[in-house]
């Protein structure tokens, strides 16, 4: 056989292996989306399902509303993870479905779309963008670099420590996005940015996780601990401080910090290159030639800083408390245009659609949960199953409950449907209320499955470092590790702080 026949049948060898790739890949993606219409079917054939009773007695039913709801809920999860049609456009799947079915009327289902924590998202994403364009990112990304060196695994947990100490500050989306672009000039030192590597995985899904993880300590870092604490108080009559609940969180957020960062760093995704040589050289060079602090640079500082203290100071002024968190994120958007530090064309084109409209669909879907009842059915049907059960066991089951619902629909939502059930069932228990409400607040922080469970996750995702299939079943060993944590802290550490596990 000559040398021509032998490159023939290569390269013929060659196009059937990537046809056989591609049939099996399209073969793959047509039966999960059967699968989430087979979900949704059964639901919209089956007759109506029982009502949930609570312990006190009073009925939750489920209406043909609702009972479809929890249909589209499980299509929504299995297209998403496994990315069956853009994760955008299932989002726009759910707002059809909706309409379609009668679930929702459409001006109701889609207005969800144009949700305040949606333009939240947006305006984060912009103030991330102007942060990459005035160059303050690459800034703060060398600034980072001369303090952590060229130990690999010593810059993801710079990257780490980083996150998580901002979101003690500021809400977790404005953080991942302004550590998304500082995390691409990191990647750019590491040689690989256009293609997929362990030390990149790490770093993305690691920050994702830090955020949520950093979040939880403070009640500066999302809207759910005011949430929760309001829900406890109106349900125990106790007041929880700023305080006492970050006494109680500090030790599992960081903790998990810390966690994270050893496992994905030493048994997920080892990096390829322990050591990035030369590269304090090279930031040397780079930093020498930046020169001072531009005007530009000096503006998004100030106007970033700005937003997060009139974020910061909604929690103390009772003037700021009525405006949501939204318009100030919004406002600054404005001036970035206004300044032209922002253009259309970056609207355009820096802007990623495909996350926004991904959390367009999850407060879609997460209100029709909770508008239909179908949130409320399930809380009270799963957590009715542990009434009778060991004080741990139901305790885990409140986690279990708060972290599965917490990847699918908003966290404040998922704090809202299950701790006031939680906390009827256990004093009915005599199960201690702050136990509740601390394994409540800090489950609803940590959705390590999907990303629709925090933008943190989505901003992540942008990197295009890892698939939707990939962090779900990294988020499988996560998610059953900080089971186990809220385990040890209710039998260990939060009865050495104060908060024993039964009430007399």
């Amino acid at each position: 056989m000559n040398n021509t026949t032998q490159a023939t049948t290569a390269g013929q060898l060659v196009i059937t292996e990537k046809r056989s790739k591609i049939f099996a890949e399209e073969g793959r993606r047509l039966a999960f989306a059967l699968l989430g219409v087979a979900l949704f079917a059964l639901f919209y054939f089956m007759p109506a399902l029982p009502p949930a009773i609570d312990p006190a007695g009073e009925a939750f039913e489920l209406s043909r509303e609702a009972q479809l709801s929890i249909g589209l809920f499980l299509l929504a999860g299995i297209w998403w993870v496994f990315e069956v049609i853009p994760i955008g456009v299932t989002s726009i799947t759910i707002g059809v479905i909706q309409a379609a079915f009668m679930i929702r009327p459409a001006t109701v289902a889609f207005a969800n779309f144009m949700d305040p924590s949606v333009l939240f998202i947006l305006g984060s994403l912009m103030l991330g963008l102007a942060f990459t364009k005035a160059g303050v990112t690459t800034r703060l990304a060398f600034k980072m670099l001369t303090i952590v060196g060229e130990d690999s695994r010593k810059i993801l947990l710079g990257v780490f420590i980083v996150t998580a100490g901002l979101t003690h500050l500021m809400a977790h989306t404005a953080v991942a996005a302004t550590m998304f672009p500082l995390m691409l000039v990191i990647m750019s030192m590491y040689g690989k940015v256009d293609e997929p590597s362990n030390f990149g995985r790490a770093m993305f899904i690691g920050m994702a996780y830090s955020a949520g993880a950093g979040s939880m300590i403070t009640l500066l870092g999302a809207a759910r601990a005011p949430v929760a604490l309001g829900f406890f108080q109106e349900f125990t009559g106790n007041n929880v401080s700023f305080i006492e609940m970050s006494k109680m969180m500090i030790l599992f957020g960081w903790g998990t910090v810390f966690l994270v960062w050893f496992l994905l760093c030493y048994v997920f995704f080892k990096p390829e290159q322990l050591k990035i040589e030369g590269l304090r050289k090279k930031v040397d060079e780079v930093k020498s030639q930046m020169g001072p602090m531009s005007a530009k640079e000096i503006f998004v500082i100030v106007l970033t800083l700005t937003v997060v203290a009139i974020l910061a100071m909604q929690n103390f002024v009772p003037a700021l408390q009525s405006m949501n968190k939204a318009v100030p994120m919004l406002v600054a958007a404005i001036l970035l245009f206004m300044t032209k530090l922002f253009t259309v064309e970056d609207l355009e084109k820096g802007i990623p659609w495909n996350i926004v409209l991904l959390f367009g669909g999850a407060m879609s879907i997460g209100y029709a949960l909770w508008e239909t009842g179908a949130a409320q059915w399930m809380a009270v049907n799963w957590l009715g199953m542990f009434e009778n059960a060991h004080w741990l066991v139901f305790v885990l089951a409140i986690a279990f409950l708060i972290i599965v619902m917490t990847n699918f629909i908003m966290n404040v939502a998922a704090i809202a449907i299950t701790l006031p059930v939680a906390l009827v069932v256990a004093e009915y228990m005599g199960v201690n209320p702050y136990l509740i409400l601390y394994a409540s607040l800090s489950m609803a922080a940590l959705p390590f499955m999907l990303l629709v469970g925090a933008a943190p996750n989505a901003i992540a995702y942008q990197s295009k470092q890892f698939t939707t299939g990939q962090f779900f079943l990294v988020g499988i060993p996560f998610t059953l590790i900080v089971l186990a944590m809220v385990a040890l802290f209710a039998l260990v550490v939060w009865p050495l702080l104060g908060v024993p596990a039964l009430i007399k």
